[in-house]
């Protein structure tokens, strides 16, 4: 059902003007469902703050004072002695807790922490997070995607993830902005006035303050990840610290963004484009999109929203994310066990009953909280693209930016990134190819000056979810600053 509801949320949010929106974001909302609410209120009274990343941030004197609190001894206080129903081989550190990132509003950000299992001193830290915007990095990416565990369908007990990111990497997961998870702030207004700026200013502000509690991953290799409307979160945040590395110094290494909105119009067309060639759509509906909508300028019409809604009549009842992935069924009988090769479409909510149980939240070192994968956070900036910040990036020359994509995600669609890299016009270092992973093709990559673009064959939105093995080889080459095989 969840996939049904999500549909239907974005034609609702398509079709009819925001004063007409009567549903609530409740804790059913998902990351789809968050994307889809952003991009309606760019048509509303009362749009985001549409500049360009560049233009709401520039230069240290547009940031806040950095806060940097006193982190004595919380590194041990915030180590995990045991989740509840973890298998009893683990062989790594976990931590998780609060980061203060401004005191006198009272906002506190929560991580998960997990060092690898081999040479943790010599592996590159790498930074997590989900988009939505809004949506947790603890109950997406740590507990369905690239985490160390799994939630088996009792909603109690977890099982081992074999093909986790920590194998390669210390991986942090952050819950960014207040108000998404376990973050929170003791001002209310805060959750009616967030977006792109400020959650690039916190999560900048929690990883100086995080780096004072763990102090020996000062020098440390740091990369930063992300999914979804981290397309927008991972090169803001990057960008803040390339900003201010006078001040303050981490060892940003590489950003890697997965199946990414990055740009509004190249991400819509993509989206269109990827359901007429995978039958999806009729040819009436796509003559009609291209016809009728203008993706150039974004601006839109009556027929191009008709056409719109067609092709999304026209998909039936499907998960957007993957669509060649089973729905989640409450007939369909759940296995006693996990399976991390075969995704569980129900997995949601096995997480989301995991993290409201008050052991577990103990054991995180959690307040007491209604947990939900995603937040109804009022977004008050968002620019329409932010491929002027991946320019400055790329111009700046330091930092390795890689582009991936599962190539059956029909939301953010491989389509959608192929469009908008080649608006940069970038000249091809190495041409596109297969890479692989044990014999098999794993995906394709091509190579430009100043960016890499790679596919994970089979993987739909979540990449890790569906391609564990093969999204762990692509981010080991990733990290290793080479091609995939």
């Amino acid at each position: 059902m969840r996939m049904k509801v999500a549909q239907l949320t974005w034609l609702l949010l398509v079709l009819l003007p925001c004063h007409h929106l009567f549903f609530p974001i409740a804790s059913t909302a998902n990351q789809i469902d968050s994307l889809n609410k952003l991009i309606k209120s760019r048509r509303s009274e009362n749009p985001p703050v549409a500049q360009s990343w560049t233009e709401l941030a520039v230069g240290d004197e547009h940031y806040s004072p950095v806060f940097i609190g006193t982190q004595d001894r919380l590194m041990e206080a915030d180590k995990i002695v045991a989740l509840p129903g973890q298998p009893g081989d683990v062989d790594f550190y976990q931590y998780a807790g609060y980061v203060t990132v401004d005191p006198k509003a009272g906002r506190q950000l929560f991580y998960y922490f997990v060092e690898s299992p081999h040479n943790s001193s010599s592996k590159p830290l790498v930074l997590w997070l989900n988009g939505g915007p809004g949506c947790s990095s603890l109950g997406y990416g740590a507990m369905e995607e690239l985490g160390p565990f799994r939630v088996h369908s009792d909603g109690k007990t977890l099982y081992r993830n074999d093909y986790a990111w920590n194998n390669v990497a210390n991986v942090l997961f952050l819950e960014s902005p207040a108000g998404v998870g376990f973050s929170y702030s003791n001002t209310s207004s805060d959750y009616e006035d967030t977006g792109d700026k400020r959650t690039a200013e916190d999560s900048y502000t929690f990883l100086v303050n995080w780096l004072e509690r763990f102090p020996q991953y000062k020098t440390r290799d740091f990369f930063i990840t992300g999914e979804s409307y981290a397309g927008h979160y991972v090169p803001q945040l990057a960008h803040t610290i390339l900003s201010k590395k006078k001040k303050t110094k981490i060892n940003l290494k590489g950003i890697a963004i997965g199946n990414g909105w990055i740009d509004d119009n190249t991400n819509t067309k993509g989206m269109f484009d990827f359901f007429w060639t995978h039958a999806m759509s009729s040819d009436e509906a796509n003559a009609g999109i291209n016809k009728h909508c203008d993706f150039h300028t974004g601006k839109t019409s009556l027929a191009c929203d008709a056409y719109q809604s067609q092709a999304f009549d026209e998909i039936g009842e499907l998960d957007i994310y993957n669509i060649y992935a089973p729905v989640c069924s409450s007939k369909a009988a759940k296995p006693s066990f996990g399976s991390i090769k075969n995704f569980d479409p129900c997995s949601d909510g096995y997480v989301e009953a995991y993290l409201n149980s008050a052991a577990v939240q103990k054991a995180f070192h959690a307040r007491n909280t209604s947990w939900s994968a995603c937040s109804g956070l009022i977004w008050t900036d968002s620019p329409t693209s932010i491929l002027p910040t991946i320019k400055q990036l790329i111009a700046n020359g330091n930092i390795s930016i890689w582009i991936y994509s599962g190539d059956i995600d029909g939301r953010v669609p491989i389509t959608s990134s192929r469009y908008a890299i080649n608006t940069l016009k970038l000249p091809v270092k190495t041409p596109w190819r297969p890479w692989y992973n044990d014999d098999e093709v794993g995906g394709y990559v091509v190579e430009y000056k100043g960016l890499i673009l790679a596919t994970v064959r089979g993987a739909g939105h979540e990449v890790p979810s569906y391609q564990p093995e093969r999204s762990l080889t692509m981010i080991t080459s990733f990290l290793q600053g080479e091609l995939p095989p």
